[in-house]
């Protein structure tokens, strides 16, 4: 469970004010002091996040946020971080305290549901006050279910997780990352440059995660450098071929046309994003004009390298698309820019460090403005001639 990533787990957001019991509750879930707990407001200075297996769900994180009702300068940047894990939460618990409902539960609430976020209200600290019916039928007016709950009492543990699962879905379950476009038995080879970038003794993430559901499946995955590449399709003739998108225009030039071939990257934004979304952005990289100004987001923090595909490689391409250069503002991690409005078109990692949730959301935003958004994958392509060949295994 420990090694399952968190991008590839339900995350369920607690929010509330200060000193509601938050960290508290988290701790009563999880059976374990994961939050630090003080009667002093405002303990919470950042997202607090734990993982634990919900069974039949699977692993699962809890989110523990800072209050939503701190209006110090310092409370202002913990609110900050609280607001983007909104973007994040499948499952969001309004954690409260009986007969207390005002304006931050509301801000709250509403900010979930405009997420398209289901929500539940924990009425915590119940073993020190009952919630009133008044209080009970006025959640219930604002069409909220609710669980009542005490967090110093262990043998509500069970009961309250119970309530909880009755909540949370999970809507694509059996999801895949390729083996949908491929027959039980096939073989995939995958093209993993052994460049500057590769990280010293091991593969990144999605290649490992591609290799995985293709042995899940009963298939056979056969791993090659570029370099040999050639010589490979000497001897073998794979069912499909996925490349690292670096790699992609080599690729493309030394595979027969009745080889199904893509990249990793574009099997991860139809894997955790709206694949159309991201197809019809890659399409306006025709449109581009020098000057034009691109957000580009990196899901993962890492320090950059002399040959980095985001600033570097990226630009490269774009500057021989366009016949001129074009500005690029980098957003890492789970940061986002305020105003869209500035920009012509949105460029975004594969998200093997993201969940869905936070993936369709960042589209959306896009949709919303009437920008267009593709991924590093499709982008690449597009810019060295291939988008249409590296699009052919999916039905779009």
């Amino acid at each position: 469970m420990e090694k399952t990533p968190k991008s590839m787990r339900l995350h369920i957001g607690v929010f509330g004010r200060t000193n509601t019991g938050k960290s508290s509750f988290i701790n009563f879930l999880t059976a374990q002091n994961v939050s630090i707990v003080s009667d002093k407001p405002g303990t919470t200075t950042d997202t607090v996040e734990k993982t634990m297996e919900l069974l039949p769900f699977g692993p699962v994180v809890f989110i523990d946020t800072a209050g939503i009702d701190d209006r110090t300068e310092l409370g202002r940047l913990r609110i900050e971080k609280t607001n983007k894990a909104f973007d994040r939460t499948d499952l969001g618990i309004i954690l409260t305290e009986a007969d207390v409902w005002g304006d931050y539960e509301d801000y709250i609430k509403s900010e979930l549901l405009k997420r398209k976020t289901d929500v539940i209200v924990v009425i915590n600290k119940t073993d020190i006050k009952k919630p009133s019916e008044d209080f009970k039928n006025r959640l219930k007016s604002l069409g909220l279910n609710f669980i009542e709950c005490s967090s110093i009492k262990s043998e509500m543990r069970n009961e309250a997780l119970n309530k909880i699962k009755l909540f949370l879905k999970n809507d694509e379950p059996d999801k895949k990352i390729i083996n949908d476009i491929i027959s039980k038995g096939s073989t995939a080879v995958l093209v993993i440059p052994i460049d500057k970038e590769a990280p010293k003794g091991r593969i990144i993430l999605p290649q490992v995660q591609v290799i995985r559901e293709l042995l899940d499946g009963g298939n056979t995955a056969v791993c090659v450098r570029d370099k040999e590449y050639p010589e490979l399709l000497k001897t073998l003739r794979p069912d499909i071929v996925v490349c690292d998108s670096q790699a992609v225009k080599f690729v493309c030039e030394n595979t027969p046309s009745n080889i199904k071939l893509t990249t990793f990257s574009i099997l991860f934004s139809r894997f955790k994003g709206d694949f159309k979304i991201f197809v019809e952005g890659a399409k306006f990289v025709e449109q581009l004009k020098p000057g034009d100004r691109i957000a580009v987001f990196e899901a993962c923090t890492h320090h950059p390298i002399g040959d980095d595909i985001a600033r570097v490689k990226i630009p490269k391409w774009l500057k021989e698309k366009v016949k001129g250069e074009v500005k690029i503002d980098y957003f890492s991690g789970l940061d986002f820019p305020e105003d869209l409005s500035v920009y012509k078109m949105g460029v975004h990692c594969g998200g093997c460090m993201i969940n869905s949730k936070n993936m369709i959301l960042r589209q959306n935003f896009f949709k919303e403005k009437n920008i267009p958004i593709t991924n590093y994958g499709m982008l690449i392509a597009a810019c060295n001639g291939c988008l249409e060949r590296v699009l052919t295994p999916f039905k779009i």
